[in-house]
């Protein structure tokens, strides 16, 4: 018997862009065995950041060729009025109740935090800001002040 693969996840931009720096290849190894055998899914804003990152480094023809052959590899939400509806409720929420996410500054975070919502799917990523997040499944490593990091499965 052929066992299903896992399910699909949103990855948050510096774990899927870990893969593409040098100084990223030990953050991309930490979360190699989560995305192992998932389809994995990215939210426009991070082909924004990338892009933006890829440019603002300086990144020659050839690598930046990497990265968008990288991004036409991997599935992309783009914004639409479900998104959109599901991006207004988490900044409603995140405001009211006095979560980092509703403040200026974590606008890109707040659209990969809706994009995983919005699809039902957990978010892989290494950010603090993504805790307590209502409706949120997270899937990180980091540590949470007494709480174990989601293992999901290793």
């Amino acid at each position: 018997m052929i066992e299903s693969p896992r399910g699909p996840v949103v990855v948050d931009t510096g774990v899927y862009g870990a893969t593409m720096t040098p100084s990223g290849k030990p953050l991309a190894s930490g979360y190699r065995q989560i995305l192992e055998d998932r389809r994995t899914i990215i939210s426009f804003v991070t082909v924004a950041e990338l892009r933006f990152g890829a440019s603002l480094a300086g990144w020659g023809a050839r690598r930046r060729q990497g990265l968008e052959d990288k991004l036409d590899q991997t599935r992309t939400v783009w914004a639409t009025p479900n998104l959109i509806t599901a991006y207004v409720d988490l900044r409603s929420w995140a405001i009211r109740a006095g979560h980092g996410l509703g403040q200026k500054d974590h606008e890109a975070d707040r659209w990969v935090a809706a994009t995983a919502i919005h699809l039902g799917v957990p978010l892989v990523a290494h950010d603090s800001i993504f805790f307590n997040v209502e409706d949120l499944q997270l899937i990180t490593k980091l540590p949470k002040l007494g709480v174990r990091p989601v293992s999901d499965g290793e």
